[in-house]
């Protein structure tokens, strides 16, 4: 269930509390955040911003500067197609475009139903596997567009 803009800003404040007036707090701040609330929303960033007194400017630099960061909600699970040389070579673009058509989004984006974001990466580290996938932290390889469905399946 997603929080109301008041319980956004509460707990933005719960977890900024420890930190005023200290300096280097910003990104566990943002962590903190995001751990709790599963994104950074516009809100959260605004009481950031308020509550240590630094520029909006500033507190959107940093969230945006680090990949770790999300500015949009995220799905329960996150789907990692690897792009790199040998998956490439072995047809994981045919599985990134596969899931796309199957789950209705493009990649980076999240389905409606927040049970999927779609991720390409550079590489897994899993080459004698290729084409790899990711589901959270399960690994899948040897994929095949048949393959998906299955996959997917195993998580609600």
């Amino acid at each position: 269930m997603a929080l109301s803009t008041v319980d956004v800003v509460e707990k933005v404040k719960e977890i900024v509390a420890p930190w005023k007036g200290k300096q280097g707090g910003l990104i566990p701040i943002l962590q903190g955040v995001q751990r709790e609330i599963g994104y950074l929303p516009e809100e959260a960033l605004l009481t950031i911003s308020r509550e240590l007194k630094i520029p909006k400017a500033e507190v959107y630099g940093v969230a945006t500067f680090y990949a770790q960061f999300h500015l949009k909600p995220r799905g329960r699970h996150v789907i990692r197609v690897c792009r790199g040389t040998a998956c490439h070579v072995r047809g994981s673009l045919q599985i990134l475009e596969k899931i796309k058509q199957m789950l209705g989004i493009e990649e980076n984006e999240t389905t409606d139903d927040l049970r999927f974001t779609l991720e390409p990466v550079a590489c897994l580290g899993a080459c004698g596997l290729a084409p790899v996938m990711m589901v959270d932290e399960d690994t899948h390889g040897r994929m095949t567009p048949d393959k998906i469905q299955a996959v997917l399946d195993k998580y609600q």
